[in-house]
């Protein structure tokens, strides 16, 4: 028997198709981005407070090079780039999930346009990529203080210990 693929599939979408996908989402659209390796309850959480800030999430992952040369160590990532659209896409608060390999996202802020910009309470509101962009169309940039002290590195730390 021939099972049809997960609907989520559908999320998932290249970077070239990004305009005019996101286009077709309904605004505002909220926009983040990072490297999800390792899914958990700091991430949900912060993704969904993201998605509550509009009507559409857009989440951008760096690719496997561009997590590498953020230095989180020779090991990162631990999921590949196409398990971690996956896992992302599956998440009912994610319109659309798509990939950067630049070290920043500012092309992919630029092709969605997005009326909010989001990062985790890590970083300056003045500090994320795309802020003078999205606040010169008017849109809106937050910096969302985290609720759960969780990290794919601490989570790696502690599964070494083991």
């Amino acid at each position: 028997m021939n099972y049809p693929l997960p609907g989520f599939e559908s999320k998932i979408c290249p970077p070239d198709a990004l305009t005019a996908r996101s286009a077709a989402l309904a605004r505002p659209l909220v926009f983040t981005n990072g490297c999800f390796d390792i899914l958990h309850r700091g991430h949900v959480t912060y993704l969904a407070q993201a998605a509550a800030l509009g009507a559409s999430l857009v989440v951008a992952l760096n690719t496997d090079a561009s997590v590498k040369r953020l230095g989180k160590g020779d090991d990162r990532p631990v999921n590949c780039l196409n398990d971690r659209l996956a896992v992302m896409a599956s998440l009912a608060c994610v319109a659309l999930v798509t990939w950067f390999d630049e070290d920043t996202p500012l092309q992919r802020i630029l092709d969605c346009r997005p009326e909010v910009l989001v990062k985790g309470g890590d970083w300056p509101v003045d500090k994320i990529v795309g802020c003078n962009e999205v606040r010169g169309w008017g849109g809106e940039v937050h910096s969302i203080p985290f609720i759960h002290q969780k990290s794919t590195t601490a989570l790696l730390e502690k599964i070494r210990r083991l």
